[in-house]
């Protein structure tokens, strides 16, 4: 292959200088620049596009041969601890059960996976319903995701716990940020709520009743609607 393609680079060069002979090339008197480099420097060249295939053919290799088995074999593992944070056992679903891994092991061992991402998620949330707040904020915000309903929930997990701890400040920018990500029915009026709620805990009851108005106005099929119309009501008294 390296012989063809060193074949094609000097006949290339040579067919340019061959054309300047037979007239082509009167416009220009010598070479370009690029081709003069072609020319003297024609196994550095070969040298370097050999290197940036073999680059790109690790790459794929490592992805398709390392990193999609490691993840396939995470995620595989990490089901039992999922099942533990379906049924609310927190501990266990972050700490593992003595049988299976928890997220933490999954984390450790597996931490550069996809599957190993998203038991950050999971952390995080877990030790959010664990109270531990300060451990909660540090796993979701390790948790990177382009997911436009994961990654505001993250966001909005972020805010609760920054809530818990009475950082409310923190909490609203939290919030705002998940808000921010991706306008939609599931996520949007659910962390509108929460942040209504926060400028009450500020005293700003203004930004709390625009708030919970833009989600009567915005989002009439919400579920908790009732509970929204009566805190409107509430803060019009």
């Amino acid at each position: 292959m390296w012989a063809i393609l060193k074949k094609q680079l000097y006949t290339m060069v040579k067919d340019k200088k061959h054309a300047k002979n037979d007239g082509f090339g009167e416009v220009e008197e010598t070479l370009t620049k690029t081709e003069q480099f072609l020319e003297n420097h024609l196994n550095l060249v070969l040298y370097v596009i050999a290197g940036i295939i073999v680059v790109v053919l690790g790459f794929l290799g490592i992805r398709r041969y390392y990193v999609a088995p490691r993840n396939a074999e995470a995620l595989e593992l990490m089901f039992p601890a999922q099942n533990h944070f379906e049924t609310d056992s927190f501990s266990l679903a972050v700490n593992g059960d003595g049988i299976s891994l928890g997220f933490l092991d999954i984390i450790d061992d597996y931490g550069s996976t996809k599957a190993g991402n998203l038991a950050r998620y999971y952390t995080g949330v877990s030790y959010l319903h664990m109270g531990e707040y300060d451990m909660a904020i540090e796993y979701l915000k390790k948790f990177k995701t382009d997911d436009l309903l994961l990654e505001p929930l993250a966001q909005s997990a972020i805010g609760d716990a920054y809530t818990e701890l009475e950082e409310y400040d923190k909490a609203v920018s939290a919030y705002k940020k998940a808000l921010g990500i991706n306008e939609n029915e599931m996520t949007t009026p659910l962390v509108q709520t929460k942040l209504a709620l926060v400028y009450e805990q500020l005293g700003e009851k203004e930004k709390a009743l625009d708030t919970f108005k833009s989600i009567k106005e915005n989002y009439p099929s919400y579920p908790e609607i009732t509970t929204i119309e009566k805190n409107i009501a509430r803060l019009n008294q």
